[in-house]
This record gives C-alpha cells, sequence and structure tokens, in this order.
C-alpha cells in the first residue's frame, strides 16, 4: 500500500519538473521597416486597399512547438485587421483614415498551445492626398462702392485641405483670366486690378469664380491634385457721378391749327443717372421759346401759350435744361436736350392729279406692243398734288393691277410731283395676249392718321406688230396615199398660224428637201399633192420625207417634216427563177421552189403555192407556204414509183402554180422537171452527194475548189521558205556565176490536163455509153431493165495547144432528159453512170454558166 503511494508522488515530481522546463514562445523585433516581426513601430498608409496582405507576424517556440498568431482590439475601436492564425499573415478589413484616426491600437498574441505571449503595439496611419479643399464661411457675397480706387482689396476667401504635407498647401486662382479683379495665389485675397474700373451703371454685379487647389500627393500610387470653386459675389455699390439723362429723345412736337391756348404740346423725361440713389430733377426752358411755350418744372412737361394765328416761326427749337438736386438741396449735375415743335395746318386734303385740262381721273395712250424695256411713256402728261403742308403734304405713288409690266416714278411725294410711268416687263406687252391695258394709279397719304387716296384709271391701247412667227399646229405630218394614186392627188393639209393681224398674220408655204420633188403645195392653204407628171411606185421608193416652210411677210418662218408613205398596191405578179426548169428530189426529201413577188408590202407579197396539173395527179404534194415539193407518203421506194408511172420513168414534169394574196390576186405557172432518185444510190457516189449538197449553189463548189488550190500553194510557200532558210543557215558556198537553164515552154493547161485526166479517168468511163437500141418496154421483168439509166455520151473537149501524148481535158455533161439504154455487157459497178450524178451535173453546168455570166468572180 505504502509502496503504491510513493510510486503515485515520484510520478506527479516528474511531472511537474517537466511542466517548468518548457519554455514560452516569443516574436522576433526585425526593427524599422520590417514586414515582418512583432509589429514594431509600424505605418500603413490610409489608402492602402481593403483585402490587402499588410503584415505578417513571425515569432518562434524554442522547444520548436507548433505556435499560433492571434490579434485584438479594444472593445470600443474597429477591429481593422485580421491574421491566420497559422501563418500570421496580417490583412486590411476595415477603411483606413487619417484624417479621422491617425494611429491604431492592437494586442498581438503568440502562443504554443501552454504558454501564451501578447503584445501592445501602436500601428501609424501615414497620410495620402484624399482630400480636397473645401471653401470655408460660405457664401460670398461683397458690397464695394463703384469708386473704389484701381488695386484695392475687397475681400478674402479662404479654403483648407486636411491632407498634411503638399496635400494639405492651398493655393488660389480666378477661372476667368479676363476680369477686372485678382487673387493673390497663397492668402486669397481680392484685389481691384491695376487700371481696372467700377461702373454702376454698366454693370451692378460681378460674379468671380475662385479655384482652391492642393499641391498635389500620391493617392492609389498615383500623382492627383484634388481642387474646388467658389463664386464671390461682387455687388457695386452706386454713388453720384453721373449727369441726368434724357429719355425718348429726339423730342419733337406739333401744333395745328385748332390747338388752344395752355394745351400741351410734348412732354420731356428725364432721370438721374445714378440710378442707385438717384437725386430729384427740375426742368426748365433755356432759350428759343419767345414766350409762346412754357415748361412744368416737376413734370417736364411743354404748352403752348399762344394761339397757333399768333405764332410767328414754323418751327421752334427750344432748349430744355434739367438740374439734379443734392441731398443737401444745392444744384448738382445738369444737362440740356433740343427740342423742335412744328406748327402745322389741318390734313383736310386728299392727293389729287391733274391733266394737261386740270384735274383729272381717267387717262389714255396708244402704243406699239413690245416697247423697249425702261422706256417712259411720254403720252402720258400727268400730275398729283397735295394742297395739306408739312407731313399732311406726304403720300406714296403706286401702280393697282400693272401686275409687274409697268412702275411709277416717283413713289413718294411731298406736295407735289410730275408723274412718270416706265415700263418694266416688255414681253407682257402683247398685242396677242391683251390689246388694252388698264390699271389704276393709286396715293396715298403715308404720315396722317386720315390716310387719305385717290386713284385714276390709265387706260393703254396697243398697236400690233409683227413679233410673231408662222407656228405649225404640229412639228411634223404624217400621211400616206396609194402608189397608183394619179398626179395632182392631195397628199396633206399642213396648217401654220401667225397671231399677228393684217398682213403680218398671212402665211406662204413652200417645201424644200430630197424627197420634195414629186410633190407641190398650195401657197395659201398648204395642201400638199402630187405633181401633175409623178409615177409614185412603192416598190421603188416607199417613203418620202421633206421639209415644209410656212413665212410671213417680213420673212419670218419656221419649219415642220413631212413624212408620206405610199402605200403598197397589188401590181407585181409572183416571178419564178430560171432555177425551176429542173429539180433533182431523193427520197425522202423535199425539193424546193420559190417565187419572188416585187410588191412592196404583205399580203400584196406573201405568196402561196400549189400544183396545177401533174400526170400522175397522185405523185407529188406541195407546201403552199414554202413551196416545198414532197412525194406522198405512200410512194417510199423507186420501185413503189415506177408501179404507178406508165412508163417507168424516173422524171416527172409538173405545171406549178404561184399566186400572191393580193387584192386582185395574180399567178404565175412555170413547168417543173423533178428528177427522183434514192438515197441507196446516192451513197455508192461520193460525187453525187456533193453535187446533190451544191446543185443550188454553184459558187460552192468553186470556192472548195479554190480553197483546195490555196491551200497546196500555201504549203508549197511553207515548203521552200524552210528550205530557203536551212540553205542559208549551211555552210556550203554557192558559186558566184549564175547558171541560167532555160526550161522548155510548156503547153498550156498540160500540167492541169494530165492532173485531170489521171484523177479522173475512172469518173469519166461512168459517162461512155454502149450503143444499143432501146427498150420500149419500160416495165419488162428482164434483168437489164433493172438497170438505171446510162448519161449520153461526153462532149468534146475544148480546143487546146496541141500536146502529143497528152490526153485532153474533158468535163462530163448530161443533157436535159435521161433515155434509159439496155448494155450488152454485164453492169460494172466501176463503170456504171449514176443517172442522179448525171442530172446533177446538168443542172450544175447551166447553174455554174449562168453565174458566170452574171459574176465576173474569175
Amino acid at each position: 500500500m505504502r509502496r503504491g503511494w510513493w510510486a503515485a508522488l515520484a510520478l506527479g515530481l516528474l511531472r511537474l519538473c517537466l511542466v517548468q522546463a518548457n519554455f514560452a514562445p516569443h516574436f522576433f523585433d526585425n526593427g524599422v521597416g520590417s514586414t515582418n516581426g512583432n509589429m514594431a513601430l509600424f505605418s500603413l498608409s490610409e489608402d492602402t486597399p481593403v483585402g490587402s496582405h499588410v503584415y505578417t507576424l513571425n515569432g518562434t517556440d524554442p522547444e520548436g512547438d507548433p505556435i499560433s498568431y492571434h490579434i485584438s482590439f479594444d472593445p470600443s475601436t474597429r477591429s481593422v485587421f485580421s491574421v491566420d492564425p497559422t501563418f500570421g499573415n496580417i490583412t486590411l478589413v476595415e477603411e483606413l483614415d487619417r484624417e479621422r484616426e491617425d494611429e491604431i491600437e492592437a494586442i498581438i498574441s503568440i502562443s504554443d498551445g501552454l504558454n501564451l505571449v501578447t503584445e501592445k503595439v501602436v500601428i501609424l496611419v501615414t497620410d495620402a492626398n484624399d482630400e480636397a479643399p473645401r471653401f470655408i464661411q460660405e457664401p460670398y457675397i461683397v458690397l464695394v462702392p463703384e469708386d473704389i480706387p484701381a488695386g484695392s482689396s475687397i475681400f478674402k476667401v479662404h479654403a483648407v485641405d486636411r491632407d498634411t504635407g503638399s496635400g494639405g498647401s492651398v493655393t488660389y486662382f480666378l477661372q476667368n483670366l479676363h476680369s477686372p479683379f485678382a487673387v493673390d495665389r497663397h492668402s486669397g485675397v481680392l484685389r481691384l486690378q491695376s487700371g481696372a474700373t467700377l461702373d454702376y451703371e454698366r454693370s451692378r454685379t460681378h460674379y468671380i469664380t475662385v479655384v482652391a487647389k492642393d499641391g498635389g500627393g500620391r493617392l492609389h500610387g498615383a500623382d492627383v491634385v484634388f481642387s474646388a470653386t467658389t463664386t464671390v459675389t461682387v455687388n457695386v455699390e452706386d454713388v453720384q457721378d453721373m449727369a441726368p439723362v434724357f429719355v425718348g429723345t429726339p423730342y419733337y412736337g406739333y401744333v395745328y391749327e385748332d390747338t388752344l391756348p395752355g394745351s400741351e404740346v410734348l412732354k420731356v423725361v428725364a432721370m438721374d443717372g445714378d440710378r442707385g440713389k438717384p437725386n430729384p430733377i427740375l426742368y426748365s426752358l433755356v432759350n428759343g421759346s419767345d414766350g409762346a411755350f412754357e415748361i412744368n418744372e416737376m413734370s417736364g412737361d411743354i404748352s403752348v401759350m399762344q394761339s397757333p394765328a399768333q405764332l410767328q416761326r414754323e418751327v421752334y427749337e427750344l432748349h430744355v435744361q434739367v438740374t439734379e438736386i443734392s441731398p443737401v438741396g444745392s444744384p448738382a449735375a445738369q444737362a440740356i436736350v433740343p427740342v423742335t415743335i412744328r406748327i402745322v395746318d389741318l390734313n383736310n386734303h386728299p392727293p389729287t392729279f391733274y391733266g394737261e385740262s386740270g384735274p383729272q381721273n381717267r387717262f389714255e395712250l396708244s402704243m406699239n406692243e413690245h416697247p423697249p424695256q425702261g422706256e417712259i411713256l411720254r403720252g402720258l402728261k400727268i400730275t398729283v398734288n397735295d394742297s395739306d403742308q408739312g407731313a399732311n403734304a406726304k403720300f406714296n405713288l403706286q401702280l393697282v393691277g400693272a401686275r409687274g409690266i409697268f412702275r411709277v416714278v416717283p413713289q413718294t411725294v411731298l406736295n407735289e410731283a410730275q408723274v412718270t410711268i416706265i415700263v418694266e416687263n416688255s414681253a407682257a406687252i402683247d398685242f396677242e395676249k391683251s390689246k388694252v391695258l388698264t390699271f389704276k394709279l393709286l396715293a396715298v397719304e403715308v404720315n396722317t392718321p386720315e390716310k387719305f387716296s385717290s386713284t385714276a384709271d390709265v387706260v393703254i391701247q396697243l398697236l400690233d406688230t409683227n413679233d410673231n412667227i408662222p407656228k405649225f399646229n404640229s412639228h411634223y405630218y404624217v400621211a400616206r396615199i396609194p402608189e397608183n394614186a394619179p398626179g395632182g392627188s392631195s397628199v396633206v393639209a399642213v396648217t401654220a398660224v401667225d397671231p399677228d393681224t393684217g398682213h403680218w398674220g398671212e402665211v406662204k408655204y413652200s417645201i424644200y428637201g430630197t424627197g420634195a420633188d414629186l410633190f407641190l403645195i398650195h401657197p395659201s392653204t398648204g395642201l400638199i399633192y402630187t405633181q401633175p407628171w409623178a409615177s409614185l411606185d412603192a416598190e421603188a421608193t416607199a417613203r418620202y420625207n421633206f421639209f415644209v416652210k410656212a413665212e410671213d411677210m417680213e420673212g419670218k418662218y419656221s419649219i415642220a417634216e413631212v413624212f408620206i408613205t405610199l402605200s403598197d398596191v397589188n401590181d407585181h405578179c409572183p416571178q419564178f427563177g430560171n432555177s425551176i426548169q429542173k429539180k433533182t428530189m431523193v427520197l425522202g426529201a423535199p425539193v424546193k421552189i420559190e417565187a419572188i413577188d416585187e410588191d412592196a408590202e404583205e399580203p400584196n407579197n406573201l405568196v402561196d403555192y400549189s400544183i396545177t396539173h401533174a400526170e400522175p395527179a397522185n405523185v407529188f404534194d406541195i407546201d403552199a407556204h414554202t413551196g416545198e415539193i414532197w412525194l406522198k407518203n405512200s410512194i417510199r421506194s423507186l420501185d413503189a414509183l415506177h408501179n404507178i408511172t406508165p412508163g417507168r420513168d424516173c422524171i416527172w414534169s409538173l405545171e406549178v402554180q404561184a399566186k400572191d394574196r393580193g387584192s386582185p390576186s395574180f399567178s404565175t405557172t412555170a413547168l417543173l422537171k423533178i428528177d427522183i432518185t434514192d438515197a441507196e444510190t446516192l451513197s455508192r457516189s461520193p460525187m453525187a452527194a456533193f453535187l446533190i449538197q451544191t446543185k443550188d449553189n454553184p459558187m460552192k463548189a468553186v470556192g472548195l475548189l479554190v480553197g483546195t488550190m490555196a491551200t497546196v500553194v500555201a504549203i508549197t510557200v511553207l515548203i521552200s521558205t524552210a528550205t530557203f532558210w536551212r540553205n542559208k543557215k549551211s555552210n556550203k558556198v554557192l558559186p558566184v556565176r549564175r547558171v541560167v537553164r532555160k526550161r522548155s515552154a510548156p503547153a498550156p493547161r498540160t500540167i492541169r490536163i494530165e492532173w485531170l485526166k489521171s484523177k479522173s479517168a475512172k469518173a469519166a468511163t461512168k459517162f461512155v455509153l454502149k450503143e444499143k437500141p432501146p427498150n420500149e418496154n419500160c416495165n419488162n421483168n428482164s434483168p437489164e431493165s433493172s438497170l438505171p439509166p446510162r448519161a449520153p455520151a461526153l462532149p468534146p473537149p475544148p480546143s487546146m495547144a496541141p500536146s502529143t501524148g497528152a490526153a485532153h481535158w474533158t468535163v462530163p455533161t448530161v443533157s436535159g432528159s435521161l433515155t434509159p439504154q439496155q448494155s450488152q455487157l454485164p453492169p460494172n459497178p466501176k463503170t456504171m453512170g449514176s443517172p442522179v450524178q448525171s442530172t446533177l451535173i446538168s443542172e450544175l453546168k447551166q447553174k455554174f454558166e449562168k453565174s458566170m455570166h452574171s459574176k465576173a468572180y474569175f
């Protein structure tokens, strides 16, 4: 038992020793300017943003135990900082204001869990330029006499800035640099500038804007300057320094015939020039009244003391004097003003117009139209008079109803004047518009209450002159006449009007131009008609265009244009061309005939085609509009065609008709021979196909031949050029002497004939005929009867220069009709002639000869 008690006591003593051995933590003291430690002598600017990390508490524990940091404030003050217990980072949580609180007391502590160490610290709040100057004792109102000397001080303004240093220093200046005042920049004392004066009568109040500006400083890391403004109101105090001033000058008065003695004529008004403290004023007449007028010394009323009949002058020039009475009763400043008074009669006479024989209210004149602008109407003798005197005799003249055509001179008259009327708008004085011009001459008083007036009528009779040219009622005339109209037929009547009267308005017509040869015009009526000998033809000239002139007696004229169109008359019948004599038709393709009607217009030149006779009649159809001739749909082969032909012939004769659509209608008939073949036969010979394509245009074949020859020549030139340049660039030395070799003169066209012979030997054999008696039976079934007919023998070639061993140049031709012949030998496809080919050659030859006859192209 005792043993256990001693063990417990020993354990307690051990613990006590251990506790006594645990030392307390402490802060580091890093001195002034350090941002970590125990905040000794730490200062912080008042513009530090809230939330900023401003300091770090830093300490240590001797045993190396973990430590924590704390900060606290007096309950009566704000908690400005917060601290991170682990790291000791102090953060600003409240805004700082040095002007309100320039230092902050705080208790910081450090603990290791067993020991707590506290310290009281004082944080100084440093100044930032965050305050603006502020004027005190506002508003500023100053009363200054207007006679204050220049340079005198009149007031002092004061502004304070609670910042310290340069941010708290204040300087002053005026916002308006042109003010009569100045301010001391350091003291704020306002002074009247040197050479400046105050004038109550000119300006009673001055407003001075004073600006107070601090010396500037740092705020949130930037240099800033704050300022404030205030207004100083300077009221100017009036002093007696101005003479009296008259109101309503100049002064005029009038005395009339019925004015009674003692009546007031006018009133003179004056006041002290010093408006702030005006002195009383007395009125008096200095001179010029001659006892005829008096003035009330208190009110300034001027009265006439005599009757108008007793007044000796028309105009009185009075001088009125006003005198200020000072507060002590003595005369002060004075002023004098002139007053004019006129003696006038009553306005009892209106203006009156006079002619050569006395008063007159109507004036008449005759004149030519369109007189020169500015011309005076000298035929009018007008005088105007007002018997009143002075202002009653002043009146204005004006024209009423003249519409700006005339103007009157003079426009203002005093008593009497000669009236002159001048032309203002010559173009408006037009006899054709108005033969008579009427307006009124008005005279009306100007400055009288009655405004008496009078009028006079002015009547001007206009005389006509030749001032207009004849004018057509249209700029152009369009007419249409038939081409078969006889000579002397009326075409169109033109009309021109000359507004002038008498012989000035007479119009004479004439025509001219390239198209006027076939026409005449009546010089008086303007009727245009054809020449008696004229023969019109719409096909030769369908339209005529010329000019017509209308001219008055003085040669003034105007021109219009005439367009005449000839209406076509059906006077031509359709005409077939020579190519209609014979056509070749391939099964399935049409042949076309064409007739031309030389009439100028439709429907006279529209042609319809028809077959009037055919044997047999059921072989061909014709398109009435295009002239295309087709085999009927039932005929699709040569066999079918032979079956319906009595002689099994391949050539048919048709009588075709071309008929125009005119009224009456004309028609023409022609005999057409058609040679029919099929495409199979045509395909056997390329020459035949080409002849088919060029049968209606022989120049196409000639063009192809010329093109081929041009190509050969071009190739030859290229080869020769290439050879020349090759020899020129070679190193061979050519002999100096020239060796001239004499060439034998070839017979004309020998090479061409040989070439043609070699090229067309096979083709010529197709036209060699074997003489056999004709087979009259075209419908037999022998093999020979199915052969196509052969072409007749070739014509002899044209004569040439003889050449031994050279074949003659021959051109195969065929006659217009073919007779089938039976060959004794079996048919040879290479030597057998094609009927289509022979016929096409014949047709091509005819067209080519005709073309060569009409056009000398080669």
